[in-house]
C-alpha cells in the first residue's frame, strides 16, 4: 500500500507544493475518476473530458508552488472542472456562431455584418500581398484570377509558354497561402 494513500488531502497538498511527485500521483488517482464522471455528465464527450482533465492536472502540477488553496482540495478540483466545462461551452458556442454565420451566408448568398467586415479585411490583405509579388508573377496571377483568362490565353498574350504560366500561378498561390495562412486560420477559429 502506498504511503500516500493514508494521507489527508491537506497533507497531500503540502507535499505537492514541495514538489513531491508521489503526492501528485495520489491526488490524480484519488480524484481523476470522480472528476471524469462529473465532467462527462456535463459535456457528454469523452475525448473533451480527457483533454479537460489533462489540462487541469497539468496546471496543478506546473503551478503547485504558487497555487493558493483557500478551499479544500476536493472543492478546488470541482470548481476547476466546472470552470473548464464553462470555457468549453463558451468555445463551442463561438464555434457554432461561426458555423451559423457561414450557413447563413450559404443559404442567403450574402454575408452577415461580421462576415462583411472580415471579407473586406481579407480582400484588402489579399490585394496587399498580391502587390508584393514579383512583377511578372503578379501580372500572370492577376490575368488568371481577375481577368479569368486561361493559361493558354495568358501565354499567348505575354508570349511565354503555358508551362511558365502554370508555374507562375502555382508559385504565387504558394506564396499567398504562406502569407495569408495565419490570418485565415485565425478567422475560422
Amino acid at each position: 500500500m502506498s504511503v500516500f494513500r493514508s494521507l489527508t488531502d491537506a497533507e497531500l497538498l503540502a507535499k505537492l507544493q514541495q514538489g513531491d511527485a508521489g503526492a501528485f500521483t495520489e491526488i490524480h488517482s484519488r480524484y481523476y475518476a470522480v472528476l471524469y464522471r462529473h465532467a462527462l455528465q456535463r459535456l457528454d464527450d469523452s475525448a473533451e473530458v480527457q483533454d479537460l482533465l489533462q489540462e487541469l492536472f497539468s496546471y496543478l502540477w506546473d503551478n503547485r508552488e504558487t497555487i493558493q488553496f483557500t478551499v479544500s482540495l476536493q472543492a478546488y478540483l470541482y470548481a476547476a472542472v466546472r470552470n473548464r466545462v464553462i470555457n468549453v461551452y463558451k468555445r463551442n458556442r463561438l464555434k457554432y456562431d461561426y458555423f451559423d454565420s457561414l450557413q447563413s451566408f450559404i443559404d442567403n448568398g450574402t454575408p452577415e455584418a461580421d462576415q462583411n467586415i472580415r471579407l473586406k479585411q481579407l480582400t484588402e490583405l489579399i490585394e496587399t500581398e498580391v502587390e508584393k509579388l514579383p512583377s511578372q508573377m503578379r501580372l500572370v496571377f492577376e490575368m488568371s484570377r481577375k481577368q479569368h483568362l486561361s493559361h493558354q490565353q495568358i501565354a499567348n498574350e505575354l508570349d511565354i509558354s503555358v508551362l511558365t504560366v502554370r508555374k507562375q500561378v502555382q508559385n504565387s498561390l504558394k506564396i499567398l497561402r504562406v502569407k495569408l495562412g495565419t490570418y485565415l486560420f485565425s478567422i475560422f477559429l
